[in-house]
């Protein structure tokens, strides 16, 4: 019987991927679908993208299949007749990664959810099926230059910090779930008004759009295949861009350039920058912005604490992380959570 899960250690496996001769392609999909067995759909996926050498986190639930992979560059086309042999599937956008080195991701995880989106939604009457209509770049430009449209960002505080559109509302929160609620609560007085919604490649503010008609707003827009798709198309059409800044991703890039502005800074030193990172110290790995001399000042770690550990011998380190939740260790500075040691570190400054 084959085996449907990796059993090398990530060390090899990242080493593996250094070796790798070939480029490689990165891609996101996603489809809302139903799914009558997710785990023999999931092995059937396993099985087949192991043998085309695919790397990258796919999950599979009751509701439809979202993904973000790489494939050697030569086997693209046979990933997509793959992907295109099954019927729900079957003409299926595929968004190519913007900036991409290939290195996105070592090792193929194929996992079974409850949904391919966690949403906090429970009402039986909510049908994904009766979403908002699409639109591509072109008609999201001009939709947009209607000053009575509003353009709302389903990501995370972190993703928007570093790239967004003109004049796009931020939800404030931390989890999509959360920002359903509160967007519908937020845009309430608006509810004739044009509403897009956007997020990176397109599977957040489809089922946001869903929802967002689900609680009696009308003209709800949801901006196609996200703004991977968006910066594809501005490239090859000559468009101009409304997305300013950097788009970022969930892979090992941590984020791809749309347009060469800076539109965030330093979490340290308050510096113009946008590159996400996450601490050295493995018993924190919180996600900050950090600018090239404050990584080369602090070695890549967001305080002198973690500076500190990361000099202790590997064991001593191996034993004090025991038994810590890292959770999700993010820096939200515009919630003003800011951690103690990010804290102390800027009053070093």
């Amino acid at each position: 019987m084959a085996v449907l899960h990796n059993r090398i250690s990530q060390k090899e496996l990242k080493q593996r991927l250094l070796e790798e001769k070939e480029p490689r392609t990165t891609i996101s999909f996603y489809h809302y679908f139903p799914v009558a067995d997710p785990q023999q759909f999931r092995d059937e996926l396993y099985r087949n993208l192991e043998q085309l050498s695919v790397f990258g986190r796919i999950y599979v639930a009751h509701e439809g299949i979202n993904a973000q992979i790489s494939v050697p560059s030569s086997r693209f086309e046979a990933l997509k007749a793959f992907l295109y042999s099954i019927a729900p599937l079957n003409g299926i956008r595929l968004n190519v990664a913007v900036d991409d080195d290939g290195k996105s991701f070592w090792v193929l995880k194929v996992k079974v959810r409850e949904k391919i989106v966690a949403d906090g939604i429970t009402d039986p009457g909510f049908d994904m099926q009766n979403r908002g209509k699409y639109v591509n770049a072109e008609q999201f430009n001009v939709l947009t230059d209607d000053p009575d449209t509003i353009v709302v960002d389903m990501r995370n505080h972190y993703e928007f910090e570093v790239g967004h559109f003109e004049q796009a509302i931020e939800v404030p929160s931390d989890t999509f779930k959360e920002q359903l609620p509160m967007a519908a609560d937020m845009l309430k007085e608006a509810k004739d008004k044009n509403i897009i919604m956007y997020c990176t490649g397109g599977i957040r503010c489809e089922k946001a759009s869903a929802y967002m008609l689900h609680k009696g707003f009308k003209n709800v827009f949801h901006l196609e295949g996200g703004i991977i798709n968006y910066a594809n198309q501005i490239k090859e059409k000559g468009l101009p861009s409304k997305f300013h800044g950097k788009n970022f991703v969930f892979d090992n890039r941590l984020g791809e350039r749309i347009t060469e502005e800076i539109i965030a800074r330093c979490h340290q030193c308050g510096k113009p920058a946008d590159t996400h990172v996450n601490c050295a110290n493995e018993g924190c790995h919180l996600l900050f912005i950090q600018c090239e001399e404050c990584r080369q000042k602090w070695e890549g770690c967001c305080s002198k604490d973690c500076q500190d550990f990361i000099q202790l011998p590997e064991e001593e380190q191996k034993e004090l992380r025991k038994g810590i939740d890292k959770g999700r260790n993010v820096f939200n500075k515009s919630r003003a959570r800011l951690r103690p040691k990010l804290t102390d570190l800027q009053r070093e400054e």
